[in-house]
């Protein structure tokens, strides 16, 4: 099951605008519940030039699997915030785990020295996955996140160097 990341391009936006309307990705990411007819182009255009942040097509045996970001790259800190989404069709395969090593990797060879992923507290599977990346849960950091009208609890995970194996 060869997984890759590659930078994304406008040629991964109509398999994204499909998976952005996916129940679970609305549900656990930061996108609207309501999608805007041109939400694909108006969120890879937040990636243009912007040396803060960078967004990655995962490919599953050459098809588009998902998507992987950076945000918040600190270059002075050497911080970074991760997230990934998996498309249904690749759920349950590894493919999740496998993107966050390799994202992981990309973000320590860029200099970083401290990785966080912010996961809602209801998300069992990306907990799971940040765990099998080696990540330490930290803890809960409550009423953090807000979408729609609603607070939701979010835990932080880490990566620091000395983590990997």
């Amino acid at each position: 099951m060869p997984v890759a990341l590659v930078a994304f391009t406008e040629e991964h936006l109509p398999p994204f605008a499909e998976l952005a309307r996916d129940p679970e990705v609305l549900r656990f990411t930061r996108f609207p519940r309501e999608l805007p007819p041109d939400f694909a182009e108006q969120w890879l255009a937040g990636y243009h030039g912007d040396a803060g942040r960078e967004a990655f097509a995962i490919l599953l045996d050459g098809a588009f699997a998902g998507f992987a970001v950076a945000v918040g790259i600190d270059r002075t800190t050497k911080t970074v915030e991760l997230g990934y989404a998996v498309a249904p069709h690749a759920r349950g395969r590894g493919v999740a785990s496998e993107t966050l090593r390799q994202l992981s990797d990309w973000a320590f060879a860029q200099g970083m020295e401290r990785l966080e992923l912010h996961i809602s507290h209801d998300n069992e599977g990306s907990q799971r996955v940040a765990e099998r990346a080696g990540y330490v849960r930290e803890g809960l950091l409550r009423s953090v996140y807000f979408k729609d009208g609603l607070r939701e609890d979010t835990e932080i995970w880490s990566l620091l160097p000395s983590d990997k194996p």
